[in-house]
């Protein structure tokens, strides 16, 4: 091979690795279908075996429930209060309903207030830290009605921030 060759191959070599790269980043990030398909599951849950046990499994995710790729589970009440966080257990206990994302929207009470009106839905898009990428990324969530006057969402983040 001459030296034209070997760098054109180089070239070609790190083309498709940054290809790769690329699709690869792209399906670490979870789709609106999984992301309701989680939340329907998680309320499927609560119904069978109660919320205190659901909540649980959802800031725990043993055997990997409830967590896939960047979506997790998030259960809210109506007050704002953290009742389960399966990305940061350290929120559970905690009234959010004030928390507002790096551009002062208040997404808490937004989703609550869009749960409250429709009983489920999408909510955003909102910026949020992105646990996987250690970023804030552009967000939606989808929320249903949960048990009594709580909410059970899991978001999807778009890798734009």
């Amino acid at each position: 091979m001459n030296q034209k060759t070997i760098k054109m191959a180089v070239i070609i070599a790190s083309v498709m690795m940054s290809g790769m790269h690329l699709s690869a980043s792209a399906s670490d990030h979870g789709s609106e279908a999984e992301a309701v398909k989680m939340v329907k599951d998680a309320v499927a849950l609560v119904k069978s075996a109660g919320p205190e046990k659901a909540y649980k499994s959802f800031t725990d995710h043993p055997d990997n429930s409830f967590k896939l790729k960047d979506l997790y589970v998030f259960v809210y009440d109506f007050d704002g209060n953290c009742l389960a966080q399966g990305a940061n257990p350290k929120m559970v206990g905690k009234n959010l309903l004030a928390m507002r994302d790096v551009d002062g929207n208040t997404f808490i009470k937004g989703m609550i207030d869009m749960v409250k009106a429709s009983s489920k839905g999408w909510y955003g898009p909102y910026k949020f830290n992105n646990p996987a990428t250690q970023s804030y990324e552009l967000k939606k969530s989808y929320c249903e009605r949960g048990a009594g006057d709580t909410m059970i969402c899991t978001g999807i983040y778009s890798g734009k921030g």
